[in-house]
């Protein structure tokens, strides 16, 4: 369980790094909103498929509290295992988004005053949460891991671009985002929808999940 452990939260902390790494940079390098927009999209993307891969085989790489709640809800993981992985991805999240804030030279931690909000935004989460949780369940109980990686990386980078809220996609991810004043950042006072669209998405994929690939391929589901 230590390895598992590790892994989640080395492998969120690595992964808000590069959101708000890439963030920051893309804001610094453009003043093309478009062009800011899809070179972050492009990067995390790319990123997130890197890091399932590497740390696959060692805790399954879910990185996000929506999917650990899924993997539980379909009977994947046990309750203590799950709050366990919620709880270091929390934390390696806002130890990932500090260290970006220190190597781009920004304060640690400065809180966001970035607003997101309405009803739009929030609904947005939920189909880009949805599906995610989705196509990572469906794959793993049809016995096609080996595909995660790049279909996940390839959803968050079109959810970035392609939606209202920028596709945030997790709840660890949500939270660490306060903690930044740079172009991912999202207000505290934004959060609870956003982590009550994200959560009831990862809940509600989960059953769909299961309805759709009823017989997981043994052993699949343990990944």
């Amino acid at each position: 369980m230590r390895r598992e452990v590790v892994a989640e939260g080395v492998g969120t902390a690595l992964l808000l790094y590069v959101i708000v790494g890439s963030g920051i940079a893309a804001e610094s390098l453009s003043s093309d909103r478009a062009v800011q927009l899809l070179a972050h999209a492009l990067i995390v993307g790319m990123a997130l498929g890197a890091l399932i891969d590497m740390l696959q085989s060692v805790s399954g790489s879910h990185f996000n509290p929506s999917v650990t709640l899924a993997f539980w809800r379909s009977g994947a993981i046990g309750l203590p295992e799950a709050v366990t992985y919620m709880s270091v991805q929390v934390i390696g999240a806002i130890a990932g988004a500090i260290l970006a804030n220190i190597t781009f030279d920004l304060p640690a931690v400065s809180l966001s005053t970035t607003f997101r909000s309405g009803l739009g935004l929030v609904v947005a989460e939920a189909v880009a949460t949805f599906v995610l949780v989705l196509i990572i369940l469906s794959l793993v109980r049809s016995g096609r891991v080996g595909h995660v990686p790049a279909a996940v990386g390839a959803w968050v980078a079109a959810v970035v671009f392609a939606t209202s809220s920028t596709g945030f996609t997790n709840p660890a991810v949500t939270v660490a985002r306060t903690l930044t004043d740079s172009f991912t950042g999202i207000a505290p006072a934004s959060v609870a929808g956003f982590l009550s669209a994200q959560l009831l998405a990862g809940w509600s994929a989960s059953v769909v999940a299961k309805s759709l690939n009823p017989d997981p391929v043994p052993n699949a589901a343990k990944t």
